[in-house]
């Protein structure tokens, strides 16, 4: 990982996991986006076109913000043992410290 900013996303999407405050994978994000469990879902540098799109419709219907990080799908992988490339941040305190760090 090479940007300060990547690093960031990293060490904190490593605690999000570990307190059980995220979800991987498109239709876990997807439910917990429609079940108004999720404060903001962050996709993958390395995403397709499509599921960026899929995504950003979902969560527009529920204002839920979507976050392009700079983590790739990989990077994920290694971060939270699947490779996946969208994440449901399900807390409110997680989902702002991944928006503060997007608008750096």
């Amino acid at each position: 990982m090479n940007s300060e900013k990547k690093q960031k996303t990293a060490d904190l999407l490593t605690v999000c996991f570990k307190a059980g405050k995220a979800v991987k994978g498109f239709d876990s994000t997807k439910e917990a986006v429609e079940t108004g469990k999720a404060y903001t879902v962050l996709a993958a540098v390395d995403a397709s076109e499509k599921t960026v799109k899929e995504v950003r419709f979902i969560c527009g219907k529920y204002d839920v913000p979507v976050i392009v990080t700079e983590l790739e799908k990989a990077d994920i992988g290694r971060l939270c043992g699947k490779e996946t490339a969208v994440i449901a941040v399900c807390d409110k305190g997680f989902a702002g410290g991944f928006l503060r760090i997007a608008e750096k």
